[in-house]
């Protein structure tokens, strides 16, 4: 009875490790993606919020906050641009102008 029970339990990890490994596989480039996802979501919203409509640093870090933590945000002020790191990359996005708000500017290395 209980080889029996050992012999489900392994082939349950094995078809889901097959199927995790194969599912991976299949949207490896959509899950490479996400790393970029948390920095770039988070410097838009916060040059956005302070440059564009003018809110508060300390309002505009709750605003961009996300559910995984970034490990740092560097705003200048002057540049009016914004740089956050998370998940081990790097995102900038700078102010252009009133009409066409904030940019992101392409990253260049992590």
């Amino acid at each position: 009875m209980r080889r029996a029970v050992k012999k489900g339990l392994l082939a349950g990890v094995a078809l889901l490790l097959v199927g995790g490994g194969t599912w991976y596989v299949a949207n490896r480039e959509h899950v490479s993606a996400f790393q970029g996802v948390l920095s770039a979501y988070t410097a838009k919203e916060y040059c956005s919020c302070r440059f564009v409509m003018g809110f508060s640093e300390k309002y505009c870090l709750g605003y961009a906050r996300q559910y995984i933590p970034y490990s740092s945000l560097q705003e200048e002020t002057d540049a009016r641009r914004v740089t956050v790191r998370g998940l081990g990359l790097s995102s900038t996005a700078t102010w252009v102008s009133p009409r066409e708000g904030c940019h992101l500017i392409p990253a260049t290395t992590p």
